[in-house]
């Protein structure tokens, strides 16, 4: 059994490696002043809020010398979008102060046979990115056969991802266990360059904690840390400060 000290250090761990999220259809202004509020607490920060590109540039504003990054998503939750309009979507998310794109890669086109679309949409969004780090969101619950979940990572990989994530939130299946591990091996076979994230469905410390262990194990410790480990949630957060605090959280239905 998993002692409090334990739990305390994986709060604290996924703590500063949650991209703290609001995608939902009827998030307003007074929401993401909310959101930015929460991702500052007393036991540190968030490594970044994941939001609307509507709402880029008041986020970046709010958290103006915070050192928390403002990451927005393109091509979603759908992922079949016309390139060029993600390019322009990206480029526009960019010029209002995105400082990381979350991408949905044209899954359903995998599925159907079409591998190189996956690298191709990743080449170019990540040269529209530049250094900006560009999530890859494959849709592994979709996906479903672990053997196609496999080639959606290595073709993200190979277009220059920055990161391999799980899932939109938006669909039954999010973020499970044996996708990140098919997503993390992909990671460690291509050197350990590429960060992986964790999306919807991870509520608890406990779930946290079986992503940073999948981590740990397949990469090395020390690899889990912001620059390469996130997870997108929007109730996690509550749950991490319960734990830190000793206090009971709320439940939160949200999935992403």
């Amino acid at each position: 059994m998993i002692v409090d000290s334990e739990l305390k250090t994986t709060a604290r761990r996924a703590l500063v490696c949650l991209d703290l999220t609001d995608l939902d259809e009827g998030c307003d202004a007074a929401a993401i002043d909310r959101l930015c509020e929460r991702a500052q607490t007393p036991h540190g920060s968030v490594a970044a809020v994941c939001i609307w590109p509507r709402f880029v540039a008041q986020a970046k504003t709010a958290l103006a010398h915070t050192g928390i990054r403002v990451a927005t998503v393109v091509n979603f939750p759908g992922g079949d979008e016309k390139l060029d309009a993600v390019e322009a979507a990206t480029r526009a998310a960019l010029d209002a102060g995105a400082e990381e794109i979350d991408m949905v890669v044209p899954w359903r086109g995998l599925r159907a046979g079409g591998e190189e679309a996956v690298t191709e949409a990743v080449r170019r969004i990540k040269a529209v990115c530049g250094p900006a780090p560009l999530k890859a969101i494959l849709e592994t619950g979709e996906l479903r056969d672990p053997a196609l979940i496999g080639v959606a990572a290595e073709r993200a990989l190979r277009g220059g991802a920055d990161f391999l994530k799980t899932s939109t939130g938006k669909v039954p299946v999010n973020a499970t266990p044996e996708a990140a591990r098919i997503l993390l091996d992909a990671i460690a076979r291509h050197g350990g360059r590429a960060g992986f994230k964790a999306a919807g469905g991870v509520r608890s410390v406990a779930d946290a904690g079986v992503y940073l262990g999948l981590a740990d194990e397949i990469m090395g410790p020390g690899w889990a840390g912001p620059k390469h480990f996130r997870i997108g949630a929007s109730g996690l957060l509550d749950a991490l400060l319960a734990t830190l605090e000793g206090t009971e959280a709320a439940e939160d239905d949200e999935d992403y």
